[in-house]
């Protein structure tokens, strides 16, 4: 009788032994879907200082939506801001970028006291950046470097979609 509970408390201890993670090896993500767009447009009167871009496919409503544009560059590479993104001239609000979305558009456009006072520089073939972000990653990424963003999201710049209007 005591080897059976001796025997039962040893088959009982290994059973309910919860489990433990001893592997070092990083998780790979393999169906995260990130996705980036690459913009050229103009802000003027005529499209009302916007520009709606539509996603297609619709992404998942819990997807996050960032918007970048080229602001110039630095030592041969590229610089990337974050929208909203404000200028003020004077100590007072000229004009800012901003954007909204939905799972099927992104509308990106210009606000400000006088649109048409802008320079060219700000309002005529700006460069725009749309990254679609996973909801698990939103939290975890630095967002406001682009660089950062597309290196966590494992993004290869030679596979940017451009959509030209």
């Amino acid at each position: 009788m005591k080897k059976i509970i001796t025997l039962l408390a040893v088959v009982g201890m290994f059973s309910l032994q919860s489990c433990t993670e001893t592997d070092n090896t990083p998780i790979v993500d393999n169906d995260t879907i990130s996705e980036v767009f690459e913009v050229t447009t103009s802000f003027n009167s005529t499209n009302n200082y916007s520009k709606l871009v539509a996603l297609n496919p619709s992404i998942y409503s819990s997807d996050v939506v960032l918007v970048y544009r080229l602001s110039g560059t630095y030592q041969g590479r590229d610089v990337w801001k974050l929208l909203p993104e404000t200028h003020y001239f004077n100590g007072t609000l000229d004009f800012g970028y901003d954007f909204d979305f939905t799972q099927n558009d992104v509308n990106i456009y210009l606000v400000g006291n006088d649109l048409q006072t802008v320079l060219d520089q700000y309002r005529l073939n700006q460069v725009l950046r749309i990254v679609i972000v996973p909801a698990g990653f939103a939290t975890s990424i630095n967002k406001n470097s682009y660089p950062e963003v597309i290196a966590a999201l494992n993004i290869n710049e030679s596979k940017i979609q451009k959509i030209d209007f």
